[in-house]
């Protein structure tokens, strides 16, 4: 079976060959494994580009091999997002409101030089998100992009106080400078484009915008493109950002139960919007799907407890019964 490789991880593999230090050929080579078509047709290179990650990882030295397990953030819950933004918006402030992670939090710029992960709750899930250093005049660090590249989605702050527009513009513009792209806002030259993400534009310090006049005007220009929060990181509409970062994500949260059993409402199978029951059979256990006889669904249904087939779309909330 051919591979079929997408322009994006042919951009990768240049990227790969042309770096010059270790570090940055191993996250050239994860780039290259997250944006890989999932077939049977990549499973020898997805292994190859494995093993290439190990042996470059065992060549490191110990100073660098501590630096890049600091660097390297694993995935955790149902999602993960980049905190991104400029010097002195908010970014930490928010972070910290979220989750109960401890970033530096100060009123002068650039306070955060590493990233801080931290998890914060949506009703009976958790989503991760991560703080980064700012986004400024100097070009960023590998590691930060690597972080950018690899996170479900992005999380944008900027400060309603200082020229907003121009703030996210700038990110906007420095995101394509490194060939990754907003999916909302279609670039000039989308083949130049390796990564393109999701995602929401967090307006911090919404007390000190005056009769919401930047908030306005932001709208105007981005409205029907990006999702824009208003919000105060001291604590003015965080549900609202909750509830944003969720359905930004773009998943579903499925309930399963066992026959004449109550279904289990404290830990759902996610999944991502659109997905099938047999999908959610499979996530459960791979034997599942194929060895289900039938499964009923309450929610989506007709009626509660019908039998649904294995094409059947859930929807959040839906909780299942599957029999094998």
């Amino acid at each position: 079976m051919p591979a079929n490789l997408t322009p994006q991880y042919l951009e990768a593999e240049r990227n790969f060959r042309m770096a010059k230090t270790t570090l940055e050929k191993i996250a050239c080579l994860e780039e290259m494994l997250s944006i890989m078509p999932k077939h049977k047709g990549t499973d020898h290179l997805r292994a190859d580009l494995r093993t290439k990650i190990a042996k470059l990882t065992q060549s490191l030295d110990k100073k660098t091999a501590t630096q890049r397990a600091s660097m390297m953030i694993e995935k955790m819950g149902a999602g993960q997002l980049a905190v991104i933004g400029p010097p002195n918006s908010g970014k930490s402030q928010i972070v910290a409101s979220l989750t109960k992670a401890t970033p530096t939090v100060a009123s002068y710029p650039f306070t955060t030089q590493n990233a801080t992960p931290g998890m914060m709750a949506y009703e009976n899930i958790k989503i991760q998100l991560i703080d980064t250093p700012p986004l400024s005049e100097q070009p960023p660090e590998w590691w930060i992009l690597n972080i950018i590249r690899r996170a479900d989605a992005l999380l944008i702050v900027i400060d309603l106080s200082n020229d907003p527009l121009s703030q996210l513009e700038t990110i906007i513009d420095k995101l394509l400078e490194k060939k990754m792209g907003l999916w909302q806002i279609e670039p000039a030259d989308e083949e130049l484009l390796v990564t393109v993400k999701k995602a929401l534009v967090v307006c911090n310090k919404k007390d000190l915008d005056v009769d919401s006049e930047n908030f306005n005007i932001l709208k105007e220009i981005y409205g029907d493109r990006l999702k824009l929060v208003a919000i105060s990181a001291q604590g003015r509409k965080l549900d609202e950002l909750r509830l944003a970062i969720f359905r930004l994500l773009d998943i579903i949260r499925i309930y399963t139960k066992v026959p004449g059993g109550k279904p289990d409402y404290e830990d759902p199978i996610v999944l991502p919007t659109g997905s099938t029951l047999e999908e959610a059979a499979a996530s459960v256990h791979k034997d599942f799907a194929r060895k289900m006889k039938y499964a009923r669904i309450w929610g989506s249904g007709k009626h509660d407890g019908v039998m649904a087939s294995r094409d059947h779309v859930l929807q959040d909330g839906d909780v299942i019964e599957v029999h094998v």
